[in-house]
């Protein structure tokens, strides 16, 4: 390294100061070892090295890195004059200086990482006990008042019981008494014979009677029928809405659907019996084919996507991504039949839905433009800057199917 030679030092009989000229050189770039022998300031490419001539106090010594210029005020251990700032020592003791300086800075840095560490996790623990207490506090009040909330709603429950137990003991007092005036005194005799109550005797002619009439009322009443099941047909109805306000072709036409679409399902079961639960995952089979698409490997993703189909044909995403595929190996047909697919399953026009209808028509119209029916092409492509405005590729593209519609029709 370059030694610095233009510095300047003076001192008094407790202090030093050493100014350092930087050269130019960022103080981010400076770097100091301060020890009580030993002064290094490093600023690649320039050095300045000290082995100071007395002791100082490197605790109470600053430094002041800035506008050009590193000034360094040391404080002396003894009050004295020093006669020079350097002191002449020989190679060997100079590099021992230097190895102790740079082992007392690593240890001094060592220390204060430790420190910090240290007290990092004395205010982490502080700020949990905090917390804890906090919450602790917190679950003590809920708790005072679930008590006090308890407390209140059991005085109300003794009230209320109160109220209602208070009615039925009157209830009861007058039911009591009105009993003991309505109770049968015996009959008393003279001198205290007591003779007992004789019933009256009941007419037992009268008893007969009513006997022999209840008999032949029971003998006037009918026997009873015997059980029996009803059969009732009712006309079949597939629909709900009665049959002179229906439409037959209509229904007949989703009746027919309805019994082509179980007997599709029917003849996919054999191919369908031998795939796993995953397989059978629409979604795992769509991702499939989104990985098959990336990797350039067409065919697959096209038979991924089909059997995603099978399994599920009203996801709009399937088929859009097939006729992706399909236009990558040129079905330009199958393309065109798989885009307006996904197109009629995304209806109605939402938001929601705005940018895979945006890519249906996108994909339909390169279809059409690459069979050359720039025409339905151009149809396509307007819906899709409808859908998106702002785009300006899409805008570009529209213009020049129009330009060759222009170009192509003959001029009257």
């Amino acid at each position: 390294p370059l030694t610095v030679r233009d510095y300047t030092w003076t001192q008094s009989e407790s202090t030093v100061y050493i100014s350092v000229p930087l050269k130019g050189i960022k103080t981010t770039n400076v770097d100091v070892i301060c020890t009580d022998e030993y002064l290094k300031v490093s600023f690649p490419p320039f050095l300045f090295e000290a082995f100071l001539f007395g002791e100082i106090d490197e605790e109470k010594s600053e430094a002041k890195i800035g506008s050009g210029v590193a000034v360094f005020t040391l404080q002396k251990k003894k009050h004295e004059v020093w006669e020079k700032l350097f002191t002449t020592l020989d190679k060997d003791r100079q590099r021992q200086m230097r190895e102790q300086a740079i082992v007392k800075v690593q240890n001094k840095a060592e220390e204060k990482s430790k420190a910090k560490a240290t007290r990092i996790q004395q205010e982490k623990k502080f700020a949990l006990e905090t917390m804890m207490k906090l919450e602790k506090e917190e679950r003590e009040r809920i708790q005072k008042m679930k008590d006090e909330e308890c407390l209140r709603a059991t005085a109300e429950l003794e009230v209320w019981r109160e109220t209602q137990r208070k009615p039925a003991e009157e209830t009861q007092k007058r039911s009591s008494s009105t009993t003991r005036h309505n109770k049968p005194d015996h009959q008393k005799t003279e001198r205290g014979n007591v003779t007992p109550a004789r019933k009256p005797l009941h007419n037992t002619a009268n008893t007969a009677t009513d006997q022999k009439n209840s008999k032949q009322k029971s003998k006037d009443l009918p026997a009873p029928r015997s059980a029996g099941c009803i059969q009732i047909s009712f006309t079949p109805r597939v629909f709900p809405t009665a049959l002179r306000e229906s439409r037959v072709p209509e229904e007949e036409e989703w009746l027919m659907k309805q019994a082509e679409a179980r007997r599709a399902a029917d003849s996919q079961l054999d191919e369908l019996k031998d795939l796993t639960d995953e397989e059978r995952n629409p979604d795992w089979l769509k991702e499939k084919a989104d990985k098959f698409f990336l990797a350039r490997n067409y065919q697959a993703a096209v038979n991924a996507y089909s059997l995603a189909v099978k399994l599920n044909r009203k996801i709009p995403a399937l088929f859009s991504n097939r006729a992706a595929c399909h236009l990558k190996m040129r079905n330009l047909h199958k393309a065109v039949e798989d885009s307006s697919r996904a197109l009629e399953l995304l209806t109605p026009a939402v938001p929601a839905n705005a940018p895979a209808r945006l890519k249906a028509h996108v994909r339909r119209g390169t279809a059409f433009c690459e069979l050359e029916l720039y025409v339905e092409g151009l149809q396509d492509y307007q819906a899709a800057v409808k859908i998106h405005p702002e785009n300006a590729a899409l805008q570009a593209d529209t213009e020049k199917i129009r330009q060759i519609i222009q170009g192509s029709t003959p001029s009257s």
